[in-house]
């Protein structure tokens, strides 16, 4: 089995537990079929570079599959049938990345980032 990485993008006017829900239909085409889901990763509602179907943002969501090659094309077609997705990518990958993407560590690093602005505001009121 092989593995992959597929993202996947919904429509901006879903409701975060409807958008969850629609990717566990997913998640059990991909499990019913020889799949076994490796990593999970939801980031949020992100900007599109552009205007997609009269959508300016989405959900996006990761997928880091260990599957045959059949169950990733039964998984494209549904993802290409529905409606509620934007778009998506599946690729073929060497190896899952254990470490969280860059989209999830980015956020980590502005709450960093923030309390250390805050930190250098306040020392620098002090020596006013």
């Amino acid at each position: 089995m092989a593995l992959y990485e597929s993202v996947i993008i919904g429509r901006q006017d879903l409701t975060n537990s409807q958008f969850e829900t629609l990717i566990d239909e997913f998640v059990t085409v991909i499990k019913t079929n020889e799949g076994e889901i490796k990593k999970t990763e939801y980031w949020g509602i992100r900007n599109l570079a552009y205007k997609i179907n009269k959508n300016r943002k989405g959900h996006y969501y990761m997928l880091n599959i260990e599957s045959p090659s059949a169950t990733i094309s039964e998984y494209e077609r549904l993802l290409g049938l529905h409606e509620d997705i934007v778009r998506f990518l599946t690729i073929k990958i060497d190896k899952v990345n254990e470490t969280s993407s860059p989209l999830m560590n980015n956020k980590v690093d502005r709450h960093r980032n923030e309390a250390t602005d805050d930190n250098i505001k306040t020392a620098s009121k002090a020596n006013v």
